[in-house]
């Protein structure tokens, strides 16, 4: 049998590998929430994932006679979530030399003003999916600039894959090109437009995107929190405390606040399924603020030393009760990859003492950032109920990683090696929402190119049907 590639999948379908999901946090539960089959297999159906179980019961039992996508001897797990990145950014990667806010107005804001032009932002959109689902990503929150073009066209291009994505318009009034300055009305206006447009439509949901307090005024944080309040159930995404001089400047820009988090506090952003991008500089009060909101706060790592804005402290966060994820913010970020970022946050909280170790990293990237994102009740976990959006990893993708996978003895040990030494070329194949939208060396798939009476594409790693 081959794999359905893109267009409408078979009805059900079992997969089978080495099946890894977590139940719970391994940090606050131990490992007994960890689930692992060594030779597992679950059944898809319309998107969902059915049954999971060992294969001998599964293949005898509720897989018996499906189609089978054989992933052995790949560990298979829920597609990788990155709750923080831009996608107007992915040409300002490796853009040399500079802090944040000197960032923003060499390399950021001018690439970022392209943006109004729809070629463009239908381009950016369609390259940064491309890759994402090539690093085994499914789900992301997303920023994208201020222009509703950006945002339409990202959202059509994910809605075309079946993807389940958060994403929206940047909110900025100050401190940034003519040409993507809105106003705190027309803001609001376009967001709202948005979010009839989009919100709910397939997988996708809004986020209410103010950038960051610098570049908004008060009166568009007023009509951030105009918007806020018309919607409680929506995400937000913005960023705090990355850099020192744009923590000085928030100082100067809002002198009433006793601190950086209170401004968002003030605008009611501080709430369940509030994304905070960085959260490096934090006070106590701070951090007990954004536990009590059910805010999350999201390590930046690769971003966080490209950029030498400091080391994140997840001690302090985990200890406080903040939810916690872990992302690459493309493109202050330098890697696509969760596997690459997860290895630099292992290094940021070496270097402050701290540990990261495979399993908990592993949760992060998973049932971790879904439950950051609000979605861990949808995202994240191999289990029946959830959305079959599938990760497939191959532990010894090149000679280095055979070489030292020969000394391994353990799967926290093969976590590790393939956390530390792993990247897009480990990723084997990643699907959706039950379909196959990536698959090592092949092309990417586009939905609309796709001829949906064509046979689908030849696959050396079909076992057939399930039983047989």
């Amino acid at each position: 049998m081959t794999k359905t590639r893109g267009a409408t999948p078979p009805t059900s379908l079992a997969i089978r590998g080495r099946l890894l999901s977590f139940e719970g946090d391994p940090a606050v539960e131990g490992p007994s929430v960890v689930r692992f089959w060594e030779d597992g297999t679950l059944v898809v159906a319309n998107g969902l994932i059915e049954a999971i179980g060992e294969s001998g019961d599964m293949l005898a039992g509720r897989a018996k006679g499906l189609p089978l996508a054989d992933h052995r001897p790949h560990l298979v797990m829920a597609g990788f979530v990155d709750p923080h990145l831009h996608m107007p950014q992915t040409q300002v990667i490796a853009s040399f030399g500079t802090e944040l806010m000197e960032w923003l107005q060499r390399y950021t804001f001018p690439e970022e003003s392209r943006y109004g032009d729809p070629a463009v932002a239908a381009a950016g959109s369609r390259f940064l999916l491309d890759e994402l689902l090539r690093n085994g990503t499914t789900s992301a929150a997303v920023y994208c600039t201020s222009h509703p073009q950006s945002v339409d066209a990202f959202f059509g291009e994910a809605e075309r894959r079946g993807l389940r994505m958060v994403a929206g318009k940047v909110m900025m009034d100050r401190g940034a090109p003519e040409a993507l300055l809105d106003t705190p009305q027309r803001g609001y206006e376009e967001s709202k437009a948005l979010i009839a447009r989009w919100h709910g439509r397939g997988r996708l949901s809004y986020a209410i995107t103010p950038r960051f307090a610098p570049t908004s005024t008060e009166a568009q944080l007023e009509a951030t929190a105009a918007l806020a309040a018309e919607f409680p159930d929506l995400h937000v995404q913005t960023h705090l405390s990355e850099n020192e001089g744009e923590i000085a400047f928030v100082r100067e820009a809002f002198p009433w606040s006793k601190d950086y988090t209170e401004v968002y506090e003030r605008y009611g952003l501080v709430r369940e399924k509030a994304l905070f991008g960085h959260c490096i500089h934090l006070s106590d009060r701070e951090r007990t603020a954004l536990a009590a909101g059910g805010a999350s706060a999201i390590f930046c790592p690769t971003s966080n030393l490209f950029l030498g804005s400091g080391l994140f402290d997840l001690e302090a966060s985990r200890a406080a009760g903040i939810k916690t994820g872990i992302a690459t913010d493309i493109g202050g970020g330098t890697s696509y990859s969760m596997l690459r970022t997860a290895a630099e946050g292992y290094k940021v909280l070496a270097l402050k003492g701290e540990k990261l170790p495979p399993l908990q990293a592993f949760h992060m990237m998973t049932a971790g950032n879904a439950a950051a994102m609000g979605l861990g009740d949808k995202i994240g976990r191999l289990s029946p109920g959830y959305e079959a959006d599938i990760v497939v990893l191959d532990s010894e993708a090149t000679p280095a990683q055979r070489r030292r996978m020969e000394r391994v003895e353990t799967l926290g040990e093969e976590l590790f090696c393939l956390m530390t030494m792993g990247d897009d070329r480990s990723i084997v194949a990643t699907y959706a929402g039950g379909r196959l939208l990536h698959e090592r060396d092949k092309a990417p798939f586009h939905p609309l190119e796709a001829k949906q009476d064509a046979p689908p594409p030849p696959s050396s790693s079909q076992g057939g049907e399930a039983g047989q």
